[in-house]
């Protein structure tokens, strides 16, 4: 495997560690405490996007950190347009209600009812309320092996691409459990073309967008001069490149809007006073469907229960990220305080779930993590410029100074970085680090066997090879390799 995998697409980012630092500061407001913590994200290069807060309905803070576009030095603000990945999905399932709401579609009948062409083998037993909820056993097309080396950058039609996953067979019977599918979101909007006789696109506008006045957000297509428009980048240690091009109509209805903190912020509101729905509806759109990541899933958003602000009783917060080339995103609302957390990253993954838990922290006068500085990103430089005996000193250094973190990976991006620049025994020796750290995940052996097999090492390549598939026997890519070093 290469590099790319450590940035893939729409998958929710939960990333990073930090330290407890608790402020005693009365005369500093929210706001100041709040713009405090994000510049010193962006200090760390740990953020770099646009942000919004509101609680009880006041808004509290909105603006930007660091660069839309770094080649023109063009700074984030509250009106940048960023791609949202994931979060695309809450407008899906709002259309999936309108559509129900006015009677047009059935949330428990099969899909074939609607795709009349979907193989019936698998469709007659699959229902909408399935797809939305990501328990319809459907793979996840983004989790094919080399999907996004070889298919990522093709523009494709909606129908042609249903048939990259249509027939393939079914994870788990329909309904059995959850597992995160980005093939069910995409199917999800071919109903909404199918009955409606629009586009995907033109339903959003009609039925939205254009409603609500959100009108700086929309399907982002390459071609358009979009203003206002972030550049998507990702950070490779210490560096940055501009992202992998990706066609979007490889998202489609799970990954391809963009939007600005303002534009969200409309939409939260519209949520919380139900403009679009009935609050029947609506609390369908958000009934605990399924458990899922130590809570439930709705339909398009996820669901935790959260202390409020009194700390005698419970308030539910909604919530759903978003992760696409370039871009990383999170919103998170507790309507019962009138609370949204608004997070649009345009630096690939960073620890958007750990900023949003500060913020909400911080407009609850409770104790609240800042940052920490990544010990890959120093490692990276010292590997790098003075070899692995300096290394691995400045490693034990660092490891237990309690200002920096240890992330797997921040440590597999460093590795990767060192591999791509040809120095294999300093990549060997950060995937080994990685290995000892994060003895329990699959990913840290799988590129400790690449690192080895670069070097030439089969033997310690096929060991490690054989560990991260071991642990993850959906690792495709580690069995091929397994095979061919043993018939070697």
């Amino acid at each position: 495997m290469n590099s790319i995998k450590s940035l893939r697409l729409f998958l929710f980012t939960f990333i990073g560690a930090s330290i407890v630092f608790t402020f005693d500061v009365s005369a500093q407001s929210h706001k100041d405490k709040i713009d405090a913590l994000l510049h010193k994200y962006k200090e760390y290069e740990q953020f770099n996007g646009s942000v919004l807060v509101a609680d009880q309905g006041e808004l509290i803070l909105s603006g930007g950190y660091g660069m839309a576009n770094m080649e023109w030095d063009m700074e984030n603000d509250a009106e940048t347009k960023h791609r949202l990945g994931s979060i695309s999905k809450q407008f899906t399932s709002m259309l999936i209600m309108l559509l129900v709401a006015e009677g047009k579609l059935d949330l428990q009948v099969p899909i074939t009812t609607y795709l009349t062409d979907y193989p019936k083998n698998t469709g007659d037993l699959i229902n909408t309320h399935q797809l939305l909820t990501h328990s319809s056993g459907i793979p996840n097309y983004t989790s094919f092996p080399n999907f996004f080396d070889e298919k990522s950058r093709n523009p494709y039609e909606v129908d042609v691409f249903i048939g990259e996953f249509s027939d393939l067979e079914l994870e788990f019977e329909p309904g059995g459990k959850f597992r995160y599918s980005n093939s069910g979101y995409f199917l999800l909007g071919a109903i909404i073309e199918k009955i409606t006789g629009n586009s995907y696109e033109q339903e959003l506008h009609d039925r939205i967008f254009t409603p609500l006045n959100m009108n700086n957000t929309g399907f982002d297509h390459h071609a358009t001069i979009l203003k206002k428009r972030a550049a998507g980048y990702e950070k490779n240690g210490n560096n940055y490149s501009n992202a992998n091009y990706l066609d979007m109509s490889i998202p489609y209805a799970a990954g391809s809007l963009y939007s600005t903190a303002d534009d969200l912020y409309i939409w939260d509101q519209a949520l919380r006073n139900n403009t679009l729905l009935s609050k029947e509806n609506a609390d369908l759109m958000f009934g605990e469907h399924i458990k899922a990541w130590g809570g439930f899933y709705g339909y398009g958003w996820g669901i935790q229960k959260r202390y409020s602000d009194s700390k005698k009783d419970t308030v539910m917060e909604y919530s759903h990220g978003g992760g696409i080339n370039g871009f990383n995103t999170l919103i998170t609302r507790v309507p019962a305080e009138k609370n949204v957390v608004i997070l649009l990253n345009n630096t690939g993954r960073v620890a958007l779930n750990d900023i949003a838990r500060a913020i909400n922290a911080i407009l609850d006068d409770k104790p609240y993590k800042m940052p920490k500085l990544s010990i890959a990103n120093a490692l990276l430089e010292t590997y790098s410029n003075e070899g692995v005996a300096k290394g691995r000193e400045q490693y034990e250094a660092l490891k237990d100074n309690t200002e920096y973190k240890l992330d797997e990976g921040d440590m597999n991006r460093a590795g990767y970085s060192l591999l791509q620049n040809g120095k294999k025994k300093e990549a060997i020796d950060i995937f080994s680090i990685n290995v000892m750290e994060f003895p329990k995940s699959s990913n840290t052996y799988d590129s400790l066997g690449e690192a080895y097999l670069e070097d030439g090492q089969k033997e310690l390549a096929l060991k490690n090879y054989k560990k991260a598939f071991e642990m993850n026997p959906k690792n495709v890519n580690a069995k091929k390799i397994i095979t061919s070093l043993e018939e070697e």
